[in-house]
């Protein structure tokens, strides 16, 4: 288990009314933004433990709501640190969750049963009769009065002291899906197709992902008199968007919160980025402080937001959208000239640096001519997906280029492809072997792990198709590394945390290579978590060797993957791409054919990862030519972390 560190600062989370806490008109709950989950996370299991003592001391059974999913899983790590260190004693804790998958079987690895036990239950001293999770194997009549003493039982409690929540891109709440009604109580519900793409990860397919669940209502969650709903991630700012800002309605089940007593949205800076106070704050105030950064990111929403080029823009742009404060710092034709030739010089056809050149304006050094660099991959595939046009322009131009493919990636392959490299296998080399790989893939159950000897021929599925893409963009062979990072060796979606083996491995990479450039994937709204998990790996080597003389010359871009694409103001590195470099790019990603033509991972974009990389490169081009600067087929963009 992860040790959290404390944070520093003290944040008071307890609530405020709407009118009182925000500087915006736009907000309708209270929320508290933190710059990570980590941090987050340790105050509301602090809130929920000072509950918890202050029940014991009354006298009092502390009755609480439970959420499962990832949102909460550092929440209660946190408790159980308290309950082994501090002496947290959950003996008068009475718990209450929210939901369960129908038909579930308590013991399978998917059910919210055997999540509760294995994040908290097993771990702390709550008595087992103490804990209520929906029953997910019942069946015909059997539900609607198993349902209706579901919510007799928290009645007769005395209701929930405390509710802890997620929220769904679907703005659900437990699993009360859109359309689900203001008084509704614990019922069973049909899952939103959304929901199911969701979890499809964790059930191998949304095939396996059951259509049916038992859910609290939104009126049992609304009783109770104090409510936390925790946000993590950028793929939770749209939503957490529409629910603090937007209407009431039962499409965004959520914002029935807004009508609560005593309710906070907890997020992190991804989750909150798009608050009108967050992502245009020229909007809630004029005043507000016009530093470099977000005079960048004002002058280019501007200029896409009215479809004109940068130096198009006039004083009535600036002062009829809330910046005549920044047009008071200087003139509209200056500040137009000084914003373009900011986003001109982030434009490189030279990723590596441009040799003999004045590199005073270019986001790359000249020097040294030849670069050693390291592309790390979180899976054996983002590396072209992401930047495989500057991948293959590093190789062009010279430079020693490595690639290191942080995890084998083997719970992205299927059965059905395994099995086909199986069954090869066994005509062409007849064993016990390949007999007993055969039986172990025909064979597994929906909530078994893979045995070992299936992990490791699926990880070399993925390996063969690395390689065949590095040899394709004619990187030699002994420039491939695969480190296979311990953390994600579990067999299932649910990786286990970060160690210092994990970052021993990475340590001796960059040791090894001393890098001049580093490139790592800085997608942290990655569906399963493993890209963030990987880029704290990153970062943690980074952490323990920058006092390495060679660090001093090592320079750290991160990119962005199949999921999101940097914001133009952020991009401090672009690199074209020509039409040519868009079809190579393209068949690197082919020589992956695992996760071609029905990936497992999929999201929520039924398009295949080529399709997306493409789509969204040729959008950043797009969009640096509708603001005004040259056309180009397709740009892949790069932000650089100073460590």
């Amino acid at each position: 288990m992860q040790t959290i560190t404390a944070p520093k600062k003290s944040f008071d989370i307890s609530y405020k009314p709407v009118g009182q806490f925000e500087e915006t008109r736009f907000e309708k709950i209270h929320n508290v933004i933190f710059e990570s989950s980590n941090q987050a996370s340790i105050i509301v299991a602090q809130e929920i433990a000072r509950l918890i003592r202050k029940k014991q001391l009354q006298g009092l059974p502390c009755v609480l709501g439970l959420a499962t999913g990832s949102s909460p899983i550092r929440v209660y790590e946190e408790l159980v640190r308290m309950h082994k260190e501090e002496s947290l004693s959950f003996s008068n804790v009475i718990t209450f969750n929210l939901d369960e998958y129908l038909p579930m079987e308590k013991n399978n690895r998917q059910s919210y049963w055997y999540f509760m036990h294995e994040h908290l239950f097993n771990h702390v001293d709550i008595a087992p009769e103490n804990i209520n999770i929906p029953d997910g194997t019942l069946i015909g009549d059997d539900i609607i009065p198993y349902c209706l003493n579901y919510e007799q039982k928290i009645k007769d409690y005395g209701g929930l002291d405390f509710q802890l929540l997620g929220i769904g891109r679907t703005g659900h709440i437990g699993f009360n899906e859109p359309g689900s009604h203001y008084n509704s109580g614990t019922r069973v519900i049909t899952l939103d197709h959304i929901t199911r793409v969701d979890a499809a990860p964790s059930f191998l397919g949304i095939d396996n992902v059951p259509r049916r669940a038992i859910t609290m209502g939104i009126s049992t969650v609304q009783n109770a008199r104090r409510i936390v709903l925790l946000g993590w991630g950028q793929n939770k700012a749209d939503i957490i968007k529409k629910t603090v800002e937007g209407d009431i309605s039962s499409e965004v089940p959520a914002t029935y919160l807004q009508r609560h007593h005593n309710c906070t949205f907890v997020l992190d800076n991804g989750a909150g980025s798009k608050l009108t106070r967050n992502k245009t704050p020229w909007l809630v105030d004029e005043s507000c402080e016009w530093t470099d950064t977000l005079t960048a990111k004002a002058v280019l929403w501007l200029s896409i937001t009215l479809n004109k080029s940068i130096l198009s823009l006039t004083d009535k742009d600036y002062n009829d959208n809330g910046m005549s404060g920044l047009l008071a710092q200087q003139d509209s034709y200056d500040l137009n000239i000084k914003m373009f030739n900011r986003l001109q010089r982030t434009i490189t056809g030279w990723p590596g640096g441009k040799p003999k050149a004045d590199d005073s304006n270019r986001p790359e050094r000249a020097q040294p001519i030849q670069k050693r660099v390291i592309i790390f991959s979180p899976h054996p595939d983002d590396d072209v997906i992401s930047m495989g046009g500057t991948f293959d322009r590093l190789v062009e131009q010279g430079h020693e280029v490595h690639v290191a493919y942080q995890t084998s990636g083997n719970i992205a392959v299927t059965d059905t492809e395994a099995l086909k490299f199986a069954e090869v296998l066994n005509t062409v080399n007849p064993s016990k072997e390949s007999k007993s790989l055969i039986s172990a893939i025909t064979t597994k159950t929906e909530s078994k792990v893979d045995t070992l000897e299936v992990r490791k021929l699926k990880g070399s599925i993925r390996r063969g198709e690395s390689y065949a893409a590095t040899r394709y963009l004619d990187l030699p062979d002994e420039n491939v590394h695969f480190l296979d990072l311990p953390f994600y060796e579990t067999g299932t979606v649910k990786k286990n945390n970060l160690t210092q083996d994990d970052i021993d491995i990475m340590i001796n990479v960059i040791n090894e290579i001393k890098p001049h450039q580093i490139y790592a994937a800085g997608d942290l709204a990655d569906p399963h978590g493993t890209h963030s998990v990987c880029l704290d790996a990153v970062f943690a080597a980074l952490d323990t060797l920058k006092e390495e003389p060679f660090m001093n010359d090592c320079w750290v871009w991160l990119y962005r993957g199949a999921w999101h694409e940097w914001d133009i103001h952020e991009i401090e590195m672009a690199v074209p791409m020509s039409p040519a470099q868009v079809l190579k790019k393209r068949n690197a990603i082919f020589c992956h054919q695992s996760q071609k033509d029905g990936v497992m991972f999929q999201g929520d974009d039924t398009r295949e990862f080529w399709m997306r990389a493409e789509e969204r490169n040729k959008n950043t081009a797009e969009k640096y030519r509708k603001l005004g600067l040259a056309e180009y087929a397709a740009i892949e963009g790069f932000v650089r972390h100073h460590f």
